[in-house]
């Protein structure tokens, strides 16, 4: 299966473990999640691409020809080169992988980029003139990329982003709704008019709480920090309330009619299995599975 409706419902991220023990769970989390009949499953790549080979498309190739479903794998612009994209694409096309997220990549300490790809719609430029038949998805950020100036900016780098082939979008989690809804009206008014699916990251522990917060620099609504402070010394409680949070902002999302909600499992089918369980109906009524 090479290909799906990616203009509806609702997908998933996962990432290669670092560890063997990890590693070995994984596959039963893939199988977790093949039970929720996602409408495809993205893949992270490292910025230490040595081992893209043995993680991100090995993970891809399980998604996409064991599992059947539609697999994406992710490629950092910054730490490929024009040679070793070629030989990406031609094992992509021997797996029949038909979807590649293209981003540009945070800087890794102590791993110098190449050279031939600045930002990710340099690498989509290259991608789609070698191949236009791939899929390519980019992200974007609802409340402007940290590097980006203003709003406008942001928006006009974003347009060059889906004129250098981008053919779907997806959005770094965010944490209100109203935020997404400007930026889906940003988008329409520059038209940009590629699907946007809705990055969405349940909070389920205070630890990823903390590393969220560090890591973006997301907006935090008011409801939001007052969970976070309620319930910082009760960790069920915590759970609970992150995962009816990500359920509401879902449930709110699909009554909008917005183009898919794409869940950053962090690698937890748990958390997974229990918002399909609370939102399939709305998906049902909208929109079928690949």
């Amino acid at each position: 299966m090479s290909s799906f409706e990616e203009t509806s419902g609702l997908s998933f991220e996962v990432f290669p473990p670092k560890t063997a023990v990890s590693n070995q769970k994984i596959y039963q989390t893939l199988h977790d999640l093949q039970d929720l009949r996602p409408n495809f499953i993205s893949v992270t790549s490292s910025n230490r691409t040595l081992n893209f080979e043995n993680s991100t498309l090995k993970l891809a190739d399980y998604v996409q020809n064991t599992l059947g479903i539609p697999g994406v794998v992710h490629l950092t612009a910054r730490y490929f080169d024009k040679s070793q994209i070629d030989q990406v694409l031609i094992e992509l096309k021997k797996l029949e992988i038909k979807n590649i997220l293209v981003l540009r990549g945070d800087l890794a300490p102590g791993c110098p980029p190449k050279k031939d790809f600045n930002h990710a719609s340099d690498l989509m430029t290259y991608i789609k003139s070698q191949d236009s038949s791939f899929r390519l998805f980019g992200a974007c950020y609802p409340e402007s990329h940290p590097e980006s100036p203003d709003k406008v900016s942001d928006i006009h780098h974003l347009k060059a982003k889906v004129a250098a082939g981008c053919d779907c979008l997806i959005t770094q989690m965010f944490f209100s709704n109203d935020t997404f809804y400007q930026f889906q009206e940003n988008c329409a008014l520059a038209d940009i008019d590629v699907p946007l699916l809705a990055g969405i990251m349940p909070i389920v522990n205070r630890a990823q709480a903390l590393h969220v917060l560090k890591q973006s620099e997301c907006h935090l609504p008011a409801k939001f920090t007052l969970m976070l402070d309620r319930y910082q010394n009760d960790p069920e409680a915590l759970r609970a309330a992150g995962l009816a949070y990500a359920i509401n902002q879902i449930t709110d999302l699909v009554t909008n009619q917005i183009a898919g909600v794409h869940l950053y499992t962090m690698n937890q089918p748990a958390v997974a299995r229990y918002i399909y369980q609370a939102t399939k109906s709305l998906f049902t009524a909208t929109c079928s599975p690949y």
